[in-house]
């Protein structure tokens, strides 16, 4: 139980830390893009928050540092790039699997795959349902389903996987998100209606 547990730590610290380009890539381009969005909702008589623009900044920080763990090929860590030691192509034919969890039964290790698999794409649903209004269910189980989607086609390109399991497992993460922010509504609607834009005095 101990070695499981150290093991799983142990792989979310290195997952953060190979996510750093990505965080800082769009950390970056949400400061160069906030003016321009400033204006944009301005000139729509709209404004947002400080506490909806620093939800938004950590919305596009995973979002930066997620394209880089999903959409990259399983060799692609900046740590060895920079120490000149990958030479291999980034793009190659990967595996498909289209069996749901014929894997994921038996071990603890796999129970954590699995909460992993859903953990990993709860923001998405949360986030987006924070940050913009109208969100419903059938709208977050599309937005899953293309994401994922993507994702899973991509990483068909890449020398990963087309993997089912993946595909379920990620949409009901973003499902779970928007049921969290739904529960969060309920709970405290005040806290919540302060991520939502708001229309400007006249």
């Amino acid at each position: 139980m101990g070695d499981i547990v150290a093991a799983a730590w142990h792989m979310l610290a290195d997952y953060a830390v190979k996510m750093l380009p990505g965080i800082l890539a769009a950390a970056l381009a949400y400061g160069l893009l906030l003016p321009r969005r400033r204006r944009s909702l301005a000139s729509a008589c709209l404004l947002s928050s400080c506490a909806r623009e620093a939800a938004m900044l950590v919305f596009w920080a995973f979002c930066g540092g997620m394209a880089i763990l999903t959409l990259t090929p399983d060799w692609f860590d900046w740590r060895s790039i920079l120490a000149g030691g990958v030479h291999m192509p980034f793009f190659m034919w990967g595996t498909v699997n289209l069996q749901p969890f014929g894997s994921y039964w038996g071990t603890l290790w796999s129970a954590l795959i699995v909460l992993a698999n859903v953990v990993m794409f709860l923001p998405f649903g949360f986030f987006v349902s924070l940050l913009w209004r109208g969100w419903r269910w059938g709208r977050a189980l599309l937005l899953g389903l293309a994401v994922t989607g993507f994702v899973e086609c991509w990483q068909l390109l890449v020398g990963r996987a087309f993997d089912v399991d993946d595909l379920l497992l990620n949409t009901l993460g973003i499902l779970a998100g928007c049921g969290l922010y739904r529960l969060l509504r309920l709970a405290v609607p005040g806290f919540t209606a302060r991520f939502q834009v708001a229309e400007a005095a006249i």
